[in-house]
């Protein structure tokens, strides 16, 4: 069976705690709701407090495990408040059993040559420094689960330069590379598979800043490709490591 076909089973992921970054919009809303739908207790990481706490609300209503919000900006946070983060999860949960590192920043399309320097290292701070920060942070909590996951939401750019995609580009290059280098790391003595997912052209904040003259209404929501996020977060994908999964 293919992951295309995959069709998952209600509790899939019951009794897990997954962190999912870029919680507050899109593919991260989504996938936040869909995970918490299938059993999992899911923490709520974003900077807009407001979109977190409807994201929570929904969550709720649908009778889904009461998830946890956690307000950070990914741009000015340090090692110290991604180890606060670990302690209190670990006081709270006691482990993590997975981690979704969506949440990205595109800060427009500019040639190199004019690029704005502040603008770079933001952008690479929030779209690469941030996803390794926090996972060196949550590793001993992913170590105590006895079935983690780290997923990754990458870029087709960061497969294959483009022109002007700049900073973002070179970031989502480097989260690749570091999804390999950490699930090679973790291929022997631990239960920990990490792997990343290349959806397509979805309605998302950075497809509509991309590409403001398309019209949006016409592109795929992001719940069509849960299943795939479903099955690299999820028991069923044990043998799944080091993979770049493209939708």
């Amino acid at each position: 069976m293919s992951i295309q076909d995959y069709k998952a089973q209600a509790g899939l992921l019951k009794d897990r705690v997954i962190l999912v970054t870029g919680a507050g919009e899109g593919i991260g809303k989504v996938a936040a709701k869909t995970l918490a739908l299938y059993g999992a207790t899911v923490i709520l990481l974003g900077r807009t407090i407001h979109k977190l706490e409807k994201v929570y609300d929904e969550i709720k209503a649908a009778g889904s495990q009461e998830p946890i919000i956690l307000p950070l900006d990914l741009k000015g946070a340090n090692a110290d408040d991604y180890q606060k983060i670990h302690n209190l999860i670990s006081e709270q949960l006691g482990r993590l059993d997975g981690i979704l590192h969506n949440a990205a920043v595109l800060g427009g399309l500019t040639s190199i040559e004019l690029q704005d320097i502040k603008k770079w290292f933001d952008i690479i701070q929030t779209n690469l420094h941030a996803p390794f920060l926090l996972t060196q942070a949550m590793l001993p909590l992913l170590k105590a689960s006895p079935d983690a996951r780290v997923l990754f939401t990458a870029d087709t750019v960061g497969v294959h330069g483009q022109a002007y995609w700049g900073a973002y580009g070179v970031a989502k290059a480097g989260l690749i590379n570091f999804m390999q280098i950490l699930a090679d790391e973790c291929e022997v003595n631990t239960h920990i598979r990490v792997n990343a997912i290349i959806p397509p052209a979805t309605a998302t904040r950075i497809r509509k800043q991309a590409f403001p003259a398309i019209l949006h209404e016409a592109i795929p929501d992001p719940s069509i490709y849960m299943h795939y996020y479903l099955y690299l977060m999820g028991p069923d994908s044990q043998n799944i490591n080091g993979e770049i999964v493209t939708i």
